[in-house]
């Protein structure tokens, strides 16, 4: 329960809505309550007027509600007996009327209220995934994410309308039941709840069962949900390699454990609410049984129309009680749901503005100072003593073997980690000094593994700028060496993008992303290995007007390949996170037996012998 402590602040927010419904409940069981004892008056003064039991109650008004008082006199001015029964009879639909009219008004402010909060949550939940840094993603998978945001949020606010409903109606009932039952007959009342401390036990023990249950069923969907949607992102692989049946068993062993924790929830369940009916039962029996026994003995001035009334409060017990277990497997559920949410709620993320962090506007001049950075996840130190001064509108290729650290700098320079020791400065000021989103927003990156939504072509270049014009996204495709390709789809620009983007090829996929990192014209440009799906004669293609888009612009190129169409200022390359070499491209084909020489001359005999193949 404690972790559903999370939720007060949106309780306080919505307080207003939370105290009417509150009230409404309370107005819609005080009218309830009051039928029972009309009826109980009515059975009274029929039994009298008839001389049925020769009995002599006829001005008993012994544990009436003051309203029900004032009713009772101003119904027995009649004569007729018929009249009597009549408009008490229309008082009675009267109440239930009003009882139906608060009803509507309780679930207009609860469950209403409830829908606030969900959506309220869910844009938390939405916020903070947005808010996590990239160790948080690589530790949790997306179908586990994705069950949080839906499954989860939807169990709280089923706590949040519906349980707190049958919370405060469950409450109230038995508080205005009680209350005259006591009233009317004290004896009888202790007959009629005799039961309820066995209720209370059985509530006690279910509910630690169910809260256990409903953790690991959670868990179980997560899986299951995690294995779905891994299945449907690498349906091609899975049909390339002819696994679908061996998916199909690894999913049905996740379906399964799903299938047997939810059945086991679902017997104790079976169990559970029969024995509420049971005890219920049990009360209406007591009731009649005992009632009847002091009726016949004329005994604590029981009277007919008292068992009619203790009948009709029992009966109207039944829901709410029956309702217990109900409630209190919401609650359970909703419990650890939250629990899960405040997992990662509470996380606060590493990366995130430092005190006193403010925007500065860029001009490209980056300088690497002694940094060490080693990857928390894994161990692997990616950097060791790295020094790198680029200046304004400087051109540096960064090349070497997988793993060398290539990839970290872009990471590094994007905030996406921190360094471990060591700074990042631009124009004198350490990087995380600045605003981060300032610094996001002045860097044009174009990931080694890339990534497009599902939308048209063009929002997903103007993804980089958002609100740019056509004339922007045409030109941005222009220069990435894409828009005649685009322009020869279907809808041109409207296309729609499959998930991922799957319709297209990956060469295509890569240059819409590229031109979607030049449609914000940054200061900074960094390119992430992302032209290696690209064949040659797009490559130069892309070159030639990367040249001129580059020309004022700081721009770090990682690659395997060598970029001869594009002039660098240095070319460095990088080895177990170190310098081994840099200069430009005629100072390291000099070095004798050196990385870069090797790379170049082997990429130009894999071009020799693709020509004299061609």
């Amino acid at each position: 329960m404690k972790h559903l402590g999370a939720l007060g602040k949106y309780f306080w927010k919505y307080r207003i809505r939370l105290g009417a419904g509150i009230l409404f409940v309370a107005l819609s069981n005080y009218f309830n309550v009051l039928s029972p004892q009309l009826m109980r008056f009515i059975v009274n003064y029929v039994d009298q007027s008839l001389v049925l039991t020769g009995n002599a109650h006829l001005a008993e008004t012994r544990g009436y509600d003051t309203l029900v008082k004032k009713i009772i006199g101003w119904v027995t001015g009649y004569h007729s007996i018929v009249q009597v029964v009549f408009i008490a009879s229309i008082i009675i639909l009267v109440l239930a009327l009003l009882r139906g009219f608060f009803m509507f008004l309780m679930r207009q402010t609860i469950i209403v209220m409830s829908r606030h909060i969900e959506y309220d949550q869910k844009n938390e939940v939405y916020n903070q995934y947005q808010r996590l840094t990239s160790r948080f993603f690589k530790s949790h998978t997306t179908g586990d994410l994705m069950n949080r945001i839906a499954e989860d949020v939807s169990r709280v606010r089923i706590f949040t309308g519906p349980a707190i409903m049958y919370i405060v109606n469950l409450l109230t009932v038995i508080v205005l039941c009680v209350f005259f039952m006591v009233q009317s007959s004290v004896e009888l009342t202790i007959y009629v709840l005799l039961p309820l401390p066995v209720l209370a036990v059985i509530i006690y023990f279910v509910n630690s069962t169910i809260h256990k249950k409903s953790e690991r069923i959670q868990a179980a969907l997560s899986d299951l949900t995690t294995n779905a949607q891994e299945s449907y992102s690498g349906i091609r692989v899975i049909k390339s390699f002819v696994q679908e049946n061996a998916m199909f068993d690894f999913f049905a062993v996740n379906s399964e454990r799903y299938r047997k924790n939810a059945i086991a929830l679902a017997g104790v369940e079976a169990i559970y609410f029969p024995s509420i009916q049971l005890l219920i039962g049990i009360s209406t029996l007591f009731t009649i049984m005992i009632g009847g026994l002091y009726y016949i003995h004329h005994e604590h001035n029981i009277t007919l129309g008292t068992i009619v009334e203790f009948i009709v409060y029992v009966n109207m017990l039944t829901f709410p009680v029956s309702a217990i277990g109900l409630t209190a497997s919401m609650v359970q559920r909703a419990a650890a749901s939250q629990k899960r949410l405040n997992e990662f709620l509470d996380i606060v993320p590493e990366i995130k503005n430092e005190t006193g962090a403010t925007p500065l506007q860029l001009d490209g001049s980056i300088a690497f100072n002694t940094v060490d950075f080693t990857y928390p996840d894994t161990g692997i130190r990616a950097l060791q003593q790295f020094d790198l001064k680029i200046g304004q509108g400087e051109k540096i290729a960064i090349t070497g073997k997988t793993g060398s650290g290539k990839t970290t700098i872009a990471q590094l320079l994007l905030r996406m980690y921190d360094t471990g020791s060591g700074s990042i400065v631009m124009q004198h000021r350490n990087i995380r000094d600045i605003d981060l989103y300032a610094l996001r927003d002045q860097i044009s990156y174009v990931p080694q593994d890339v990534f497009l939504f599902s939308d048209t072509v063009a929002n997903n270049i103007r993804f980089g700028k958002p609100g740019a014009t056509m004339e922007e996204v045409i030109a941005a495709a222009e220069i990435a060496g894409v828009a005649r390709e685009i322009e020869g789809f279907e809808k041109g620009y409207d296309t729609m993008i499959g998930e991922r983007g799957v319709t297209l090829s990956g060469g295509q996929k890569q240059r819409i992303s590229i031109a979607r990192a030049l449609i914000k014209e940054s200061a900074i440009i960094i390119f992430d290995d992302s032209l290696s799906a690209v064949d040659a004669k797009t490559e130069k293609e892309i070159m030639d007007r990367l040249n001129a888009y580059l020309e004022k612009r700081s721009a770090i190129i990682i690659t395997h390949r060598v970029f001869s169409l594009l002039s660098f200022d240095r070319i460095i390359v990088l080895d177990e996170g170190e310098i081994a070499e840099q200069g430009t491209h005629e100072e390291l084909m000099k070095i004798p037996d050196g990385f870069y020489a090797r790379l170049y001359h082997r990429q130009q005999m894999g071009l020799g012998a693709a020509k004299n193949t061609a």
